[in-house]
């Protein structure tokens, strides 16, 4: 699949504020701006055109633009977040999507979802059923992409925050696993690029046309990716992941 945009959005300063699960402390926002620039810059590398939204201090999360949508080929579907206080951020997404997309889709409510549970594996979605994404908002994706086409499994999540914590699709048949993802008859078919439990962070890695981004500081998860044959960059993600984020659910890549 070749992307050719990203969507992103700047963290603002109620960023340090937000959602965590972790406890790595809270995040330097200045370092955190610097390292949202070289994400950009990642981007740009890989090919992409990028659209920057300014921050939103209304909602310390929103910098994850990821959660907020699914971009697909054929339709873009607006989500509905799982988290209470991350809801308002698709008003942001319903007035941008909008001018790349003519189709546009919405997850309803009683259901919810997030971007982060959805992986697309060519004609094929899998979509995480987490803390965030019930199974009345997977349904309904499931249902608004067979009208297109493509197919979706469900997968119940036992340990991850959402499904693209700890698996990415690199094409060509091959996905990189960690966790509880590795040894699931899910993915059997597929070639696999196993992350261990130790660096389970950099299984959140994006491949986008020509390149693969991983997270600064996973020197064995670099050396398998290159030795697959990938082109490596890689991006410091020390306060993003202090919030919970990684290196997906910083952009909308289509």
């Amino acid at each position: 699949m070749k992307f050719t945009r990203a969507i992103v959005k700047k963290p603002g300063k109620s960023y340090v504020t937000g959602l965590t699960t972790s406890d790595l402390g809270t995040p330097d926002f200045e370092l955190a701006l610097k390292q949202h620039d070289a994400y950009i810059e990642a981007l740009q590398k890989a090919g992409l055109t990028v659209t920057v939204l300014e921050a939103d201090e209304q909602f310390p999360d929103s910098t994850f633009v990821e959660d907020s949508a699914v971009l697909t080929e054929k339709c873009a579907i607006i989500t509905n977040p799982g988290a209470a206080s991350r809801n308002g951020e698709i008003e942001d997404m319903k007035r941008v999507i909008p001018q790349f997309y003519d189709t546009v889709e919405y997850i309803q409510s009683p259901g919810y979802l997030d971007g982060g549970d959805v992986m697309q594996v060519d004609d094929h979605f899998y979509i995480g059923l987490s803390t965030r994404t019930n199974l009345e908002g997977a349904e309904q994706l499931k249902d608004i992409l067979g009208k297109y086409g493509y197919g979706a499994t469900i997968v119940p999540l036992k340990e991850f925050f959402h499904l693209k914590t700890g698996i990415a699709y690199l094409g060509n048949n091959t996905l990189v696993l960690a966790g509880e993802f590795i040894g699931s008859d899910d993915y059997k078919d597929y070639e696999q690029i196993i992350v261990s439990k130790v660096d389970e962070y950099s299984a959140n890695c994006i491949r986008i046309n020509d390149y693969v981004i991983i997270p600064k500081g996973f020197d064995t998860t670099k050396q398998k990716l290159t030795d697959a044959g990938y082109s490596v960059i890689e991006c410091d993600m020390s306060e993003f992941r202090k919030q919970d984020g990684g290196l997906s659910c910083l952009s909308l890549r289509f």
